[in-house]
């Protein structure tokens, strides 16, 4: 339950569903003590991934401590893996939920004379969907360096 009294529904999760909606957005690259990590279909920025809290939670405070710092250090390790197989200028990291109330992060890899640096990153326009293989590849070389660091 939220300070305002308001409760989120595991039912109509989006994360916790875990249905057709989700997987036509982005395919899971490995399940975490604290998080699952996914990469996006749309990789307008390679190896966008979103880490999602494997219970749900909607807000940080809910999370205990040792689920925070845990959660955290998966964010973490999946940003240098990104960065070690991308090689961005920058992460950005995104929590939102207005939409989709479970905790999440968005890690986008930015480049200064690719899409969107120096604002935020826009997922309405400028799609870059990868074939099935090059796609799967990516997967495999997300999961094989996050996991590598665990």
């Amino acid at each position: 339950m939220l300070s305002n009294g308001k409760e989120t529904s595991m039912e109509a999760c989006f994360y916790c569903e875990d249905g057709s909606r989700r997987k036509s957005l982005m395919s899971e690259i490995c399940r975490l003590n604290y998080s699952t990590v996914y990469l996006n279909h749309n990789q307008k920025f390679p190896g966008r991934c979103v880490v999602k809290f494997n219970d749900h939670k909607t807000e940080y405070f809910q999370l205990t401590k040792e689920e925070r710092d845990g959660y955290f250090e998966e964010v973490a390790i999946t940003a240098k893996a990104i960065c070690e197989l991308y090689h961005p200028d920058k992460i950005n990291y995104a929590t939102f939920g207005d939409l989709v109330p479970h905790v999440h992060m968005h890690v986008v890899p930015k480049y200064q004379n690719g899409p969107d640096w120096g604002l935020p990153f826009d997922d309405t326009r400028d799609r870059i969907e990868l074939d099935e293989q090059e796609y799967q590849k990516r997967v495999e070389e997300l999961k094989k360096e996050i996991l590598k660091k665990i």
